[in-house]
């Protein structure tokens, strides 16, 4: 019985420090792409996310489907300082949805002399080859 007892807090230990670690690791990658958003290097912003045609980018104009589209969108909304801003994030809520994935909540705002703006999203992480990367990615603006 004690010996159960002893794996079992050993598992719970290891699972609770597991998660202490990916969330350091996602806390990590968010102010990597708030640096390089505040840069205007938006090809640096883009290693956050999944370089597939699976990766979804979902807005208020719709679902955009795959990282080339992703980033083009980005550009084409984007296309100056005076529209990117500086970025900055408030992260919420970090939610396990399993071993290699990950949901983030948070609210983000830019601070713009063209009218600032802001609203909410909803990050979908998966470890893919050791790397932690969005998949998803729904934001709201408002």
């Amino acid at each position: 019985m004690r010996m159960l007892l002893l794996l079992v807090s050993l598992a719970i230990t290891s699972q609770v420090f597991s998660q202490q670690n990916d969330e350091k690791d996602l806390r990590k990658l968010l102010q990597d792409q708030q640096e390089a958003w505040n840069r205007g290097d938006i090809s640096s912003f883009m290693k956050g996310y999944w370089n597939s045609d699976s990766l979804m980018f979902i807005g208020g104009k719709g679902v955009t489907y795959g990282f080339r589209n992703t980033w083009e969108r980005y550009k084409k909304t984007y296309d100056s300082r005076e529209k990117m801003g500086t970025l900055a994030f408030d992260l919420l809520h970090f939610i396990p949805l399993a071993a290699d994935a990950y949901m983030v909540v948070g609210k983000w705002h830019l601070t713009r002399t063209v009218g600032d703006i802001g609203g909410y999203y909803t990050l979908i992480f998966r470890k893919i080859d050791g790397k932690w990367l969005i998949i998803s990615d729904h934001t709201s603006q408002g």
